[in-house]
């Protein structure tokens, strides 16, 4: 669940002056969320995943990916950090900044008890709005994957194999119990 705001704010602006304080800060079309920082095994999935696609995206200078913290706006008032996220870049004149990433190739939030509704519904509403080409809820506990798309009204589950093909890219499987066991999972 995510904590009350100490200094509540409703846009863009107000959200990027406030002062560091280690918690992630994030606006879901206006509401201002604030969480802790996410426990070890969490951040042992992201990292897995974070692998997996890096590898898969290796010499392709059109994606690039990325793990939280990244202050990403998909609206005037909406700024996400996924947990692990892909971009799409003209290889020509790469991202330097959050500010320039304006769409998704992927959005992943590995879901914790304090964030699995909000990523579950406010979150999923607002990749698919802003055409995020996939969205992955990863469930840890559950060891499954659920994969949705922009015009998707009930998701892919996928418990054995991912597959990921970025458009015009090579597609990818990543071996869901074998990423699971690598972040320690039973």
């Amino acid at each position: 669940m995510g904590m009350p705001a100490a200094h509540p704010v409703s846009t863009i602006d107000e959200l990027l002056a406030l002062p560091t304080d280690g918690l992630r800060h994030e606006l879901l079309d206006g509401d201002h969320v604030v969480t802790p920082a996410p426990r070890l095994a969490h951040q042992a999935v992201v990292g897995e995943i974070y692998l997996a696609l890096t590898e898969a995206v290796r010499g392709r200078a059109d994606l690039r990916v990325f793990t939280s913290p990244a202050d990403v706006v998909l609206g005037p008032r909406t700024l996400v950090q996924p947990d692990v996220f892909v971009i799409r870049q003209d290889p020509a004149s790469p991202v330097k900044e959050w500010s320039e990433v304006r769409t998704l190739a992927l959005a992943v939030e590995v879901l914790s008890p304090a964030t699995a509704a909000r990523d579950r519904l406010a979150k999923r509403r607002i990749y698919q709005r802003a055409a995020v080409a996939e969205y992955w809820i990863v469930d840890p506990d559950a060891r499954l994957v659920e994969r949705w798309t922009p015009d998707d009204d009930r998701p892919e589950i996928a418990d054995v194999t991912l597959t990921w093909n970025p458009a015009d890219g090579v597609e990818t499987g990543l071996d869901l119990p074998a990423l699971f066991q690598k972040a320690g999972g039973s």
